[in-house]
């Protein structure tokens, strides 16, 4: 994982519309991160988004935030992401 990155070069700033996102720490705040750059994401956009985080997080990492975040990710995104980790199927919202 890299160490030291601008967070507000890497996502677009409205992400982050509610703090300075410069200030975030690629380690220390991943459970803000990893949910907030897949929260607008869709199927068209999904590989793009995914590719992103994968630069500097693992599997894993993606996976266990997004099962325990309190952000508003879709069922659709939990959908993609297991798809892509070839994981159990996991869902924000009860079906």
């Amino acid at each position: 994982m890299r160490e030291r990155v601008d967070i507000s070069k890497v996502f677009p700033k409205y992400i982050f519309w509610d703090m300075d996102s410069s200030k975030l720490s690629i380690r220390r705040d991943k459970d803000i991160i990893i949910p907030r750059a897949l929260y607008a994401t869709n199927k068209d956009s999904f590989n793009k988004d995914i590719k992103i985080l994968e630069e500097f997080y693992s599997t894993k990492v993606i996976v266990q935030i997004l099962k325990n975040t309190k952000e508003n990710i879709s069922n659709q995104v939990c959908e993609l992401v297991s798809e892509r980790y070839n994981t159990k199927p996991f869902y924000r919202y009860a079906v």
